[in-house]
């Protein structure tokens, strides 16, 4: 890990309504750059102070020193920031062993902090990639935490929509078949998210906010042709979707919006010949920068002490017959 460093400067002219802009509502902008680059920025007036790893602290510096020439003449929003943090590759200078910044995300049951490393790395990333994938046994907060930000994210205005998508595969029960509207009928699937949704908003919120489409049930295979822009997009149980199912909703991504894809490969409910998009992205995509993964371990699940044991006793099988070449 490179030594922290610190840089003091002064961004001249002295304007308020300038300062402003720069900082974005209630230091918004500022908070993006810290986040995005793994520094500390504080400032009194137009004096500005950052820390952090020295390549951050300079990048970090330089962005400022541009975004102050822009806020000039323009009008800065959380789009342009992004924008301006994309062209100055600030994926490809946060170090892999910094440590993530505590994200505390506030709902209406309290404020939701990550419980251990693991999930504290996971919020984290979500809130500085676009693109995230947390793949882990049952209980570990993948799905949770993703809807978790997926709530604070549109209370805040930073994005406009929440979209749920889940492939529809039966995890080895034929249900045969299943009555109603196309909600309906995937409603069934979605009922993990949806019980997280009641948690932070209410049953009466979330109702209305998916009468008027801002909370949107999308089945997988009604992706195709969509572009997603301002939208924050969970794909949950993604094991289960083929390679062709999963690029095709890593490419439906747009301006302002972030994807969340969470699953856990040890509950593969595809056909015996047929490889898991989940698992061909995370051999394609490892070193894209400004996509996150986070894996998650039996130690990480946070619900009844036995889940984890059973995860262990389950993984500890797989193990064995993998390695004797028998079946279950």
């Amino acid at each position: 890990m490179s030594s922290r460093t610190t840089s003091e400067f002064t961004l001249d002219p002295p304007e308020a309504e300038r300062l402003a802009n720069l900082s974005g509502p209630f230091d918004g902008h500022l908070r993006m750059i810290e986040l995005r680059l793994g520094v500390e920025i504080a400032n009194r007036g137009n004096v500005f102070r950052v820390v952090g790893p020295q390549a951050a602290v300079g990048k970090a510096e330089r962005l400022l020193r541009d975004l102050w020439t822009d806020a000039a003449n323009e009008t800065l929003d959380e789009p342009a920031i992004h924008l301006r943090l994309a062209e100055a590759d600030a994926d490809g200078v946060v170090e892999r062993d910094i440590e993530p910044q505590e994200v505390a995300i506030r709902t209406k049951r309290g404020t939701i902090r990550g419980r251990g490393a693991n999930q504290a790395k996971y919020l984290h990333a979500i809130a500085v990639h676009d693109i995230n994938f947390g793949i882990g046994p049952a209980g570990t907060g993948k799905t949770y935490l993703a809807v978790a930000s997926a709530v604070e994210a549109l209370n805040e205005g930073r994005v406009q929509r929440l979209i749920l998508v889940r492939p529809a595969v039966e995890a080895g029960e034929k249900l045969g078949f299943l009555p109603g509207d196309l909600t309906q009928k995937v409603d069934p699937y979605l009922r993990p998210l949806y019980d997280a949704l009641y948690e932070m908003l209410g049953v009466e919120k979330v109702v209305k906010l998916l009468e008027k489409n801002v909370i949107e049930i999308a089945p997988l295979a009604y992706m195709r042709g969509r572009t997603l822009n301002d939208a924050f997009v969970i794909l949950d149980e993604a094991q289960n979707t083929t390679i062709e199912q999963m690029k095709m909703f890593l490419t439906r991504i747009g301006y302002g919006s972030t994807a969340v894809v969470t699953g856990d490969m040890t509950q593969i409910d595809l056909p015996r010949h047929q490889k898991s998009g989940l698992k061909d992205a995370l051999e394609v995509l490892h070193h894209v920068n400004g996509i996150s993964f986070t894996f998650f371990e039996a130690r990480d699940v946070v619900r009844h002490p036995l889940v984890a044991r059973i995860v262990d006793a389950y993984d500890s099988r797989d193990e064995k017959n993998a390695q004797s070449g028998a079946t279950p």
